[in-house]
């Protein structure tokens, strides 16, 4: 019998998965039980970074060659400043935020508008574990907290973190959430382009923001995609290991 090559096995893999595969989900997903090497998530990352046969979508994501126009034209991304594009992006860094968020052990929310929209190949609802909000406090304080993007509970159904996405809107205005959520032991997070970190550290000088600046946390696209891979090839390694 014929042995499949390790650049085979990736790629049959992302073929099952539609034709791309976050980073993460190949280490969780390819069987690398044969691969003659300590370091098999190195190769798969090597395998995508030199092969003709792969492509990168973004930061965490890749897609086969061979399916690049049909996976440009089903997330719209061929314009990237197309409605359809924005919505793919936004919703592309809300799932990778939420399934974080899942691999820790939180309950995770995102807003009722949101529900239905794509992550790969599921809707945001179909990986959030929460289909309501934690009635954690007064009504309209909840009202407000259920608008942010993506909101991490702890055991104890209080939020533990807020994430707002930033992709085209003003990060002024989910500042101002942040701010009218300050009372609460939790974290706050404005994900986008490092490009627009400049924007953000200006945005926080603001008086309003005072009180809340060292808690507000500036997270660069990379830098989710890349605690998205590492959780689970840490939970892959914990397949192969009790710990």
């Amino acid at each position: 019998m014929k042995k499949i090559s390790q650049s085979e096995q990736v790629k049959e893999t992302m073929k099952q998965n539609g034709g791309f595969a976050t980073l993460g989900f190949l280490y969780n997903t390819v069987d690398v039980s044969n691969w003659e090497t300590k370091t098999p998530f190195a190769s798969i990352r090597r395998i995508l970074q030199v092969s003709d046969a792969f492509f990168k979508i973004k930061p965490g994501l890749w897609g086969l060659a061979e399916k690049k126009n049909e996976i440009v034209e089903k997330f719209g991304i061929a314009e990237k400043k197309s409605e359809k594009a924005q919505v793919f992006n936004h919703s592309y860094y809300q799932g990778l935020i939420v399934e974080i968020g899942n691999l820790k052990g939180f309950s995770t929310f995102v807003p009722n508008q949101d529900k239905n929209r794509k992550y790969l190949n599921q809707s945001l609802k179909e990986i959030t574990s929460l289909e309501n909000i934690y009635q954690f406090t007064y009504t309209e304080i909840v009202n407000r907290a259920k608008t942010v993007d993506i909101i991490w509970f702890n055991s104890r159904k209080m939020p533990l973190a807020f994430f707002e996405v930033e992709y085209t809107t003003d990060i002024y205005n989910s500042l101002i959430k942040f701010a009218e959520l300050q009372d609460f032991n939790s974290k706050f997070n404005i994900v986008s382009a490092l490009a627009k970190k400049r924007e953000f550290e200006a945005k926080l000088k603001s008086k309003v923001f005072e009180e809340i600046k060292d808690r507000i946390k500036f997270i660069s696209y990379e830098h989710i995609a890349e605690l998205h891979t590492n959780l689970y090839k840490y939970h892959s390694l914990q397949k192969e290991v009790s710990i």
